[in-house]
């Protein structure tokens, strides 16, 4: 990911007391600062993690970073791999302990950055093997970091979720989906239900997950565009959701397990869609 771009360009900055208007207590190493009190924080736009953040620094569809916190190490990696930002403050561990959620598991880094613009439906090409993933309220940041993780790793082309009735792609989720929330288109629609006749429409085919139909998975996948539709673990699928399905099929379980965790089905799922590929 090469980032040699307008955004950086410029020189590193390391905030001082004076430029942050805040008694900030500084480090004698490296230009550090000292967390002697809480900094602002953002709403919920930060994402934490290497792999999280290297993967939106180096998405050119991003805008540019509004803060990004590392200590020196880090620092260094990111002057060495993208150049250097503006944006950029060398601090202590601590102080990004201090700016990111309690248990924040940051390694060392932190971003702040304008969320990614959703893509819209008709961006999707129904073309064959392409596989898309629609997640009917799965709110669990975990189990959709790690769906959008398994669908970077799978090819799937883009994954659909519910304006409000699902986590943001920042924080605990970017840090499970290891960078793949910079690397799977995704879109926000407010209708599941209307999303799938618009896909329909244009080609796709729904599949959703089941667990009480007697069609196993790869019975119903015949290797068209298909929109795999899964359901909350507690819930699943919801009735119109399934009523707009045009298959309902389940993942055999040989060994008898009632059900398996909505991650580990949809890795299941993208593994058997990838199968029928041409």
């Amino acid at each position: 990911m090469n980032l040699s771009g307008p955004r950086f360009g410029a020189r590193l900055i390391v905030s001082s007391p004076r430029e942050r208007n805040a008694p900030w207590k500084g480090s004698k190493k490296s230009g550090q600062r000292s967390p002697d009190r809480k900094p602002d924080k953002g709403l919920d736009d930060w994402l934490w993690g290497w792999h999280a953040v290297a993967a939106a620094l180096g998405n050119r569809k991003r805008s540019a970073p509004i803060r990004l916190l590392a200590t020196p190490d880090r620092a260094r990696e990111l002057e060495s791999r993208f150049g250097r930002s503006k944006a950029l403050e060398v601090v202590e561990s601590a102080f990004i302990s201090q700016v990111l959620p309690q248990g924040a598991v940051h390694q060392g880094i932190a971003l702040r950055i304008p969320a990614l613009d959703s893509v819209a439906l008709e961006d999707f090409e129904p073309r064959r093997g392409a596989v898309l993933l629609m997640l009917d309220q799965v709110t669990d940041p975990q189990n959709v970091g790690a769906i959008l993780r398994s669908a970077a790793a799978f090819g799937a082309a883009g994954v659909i979720l519910q304006d409000r009735h699902a986590p943001k792609l920042t924080g605990v989720l970017a840090k499970a989906a290891v960078g793949a929330v910079d690397q799977i288109p995704t879109a926000h629609v407010v209708n599941l239900s209307r999303a799938l006749e618009t896909l329909a429409d244009q080609g796709w085919r729904a599949v959703g997950l089941d667990g009480h139909t007697d069609v196993y998975l790869e019975q119903a996948l015949d290797g068209g565009p298909t929109v795999l539709v899964l359901g909350s673990e507690g819930e699943g699928l919801r009735r119109l959701i399934a009523e707009h399905c045009d298959q309902l099929a389940k993942i055999p379980m040989p060994g008898g397990f009632e059900s398996l965790n909505v991650s580990a089905a949809a890795a299941v799922a993208l593994y058997e869609a990838s199968r029928t590929r041409p």
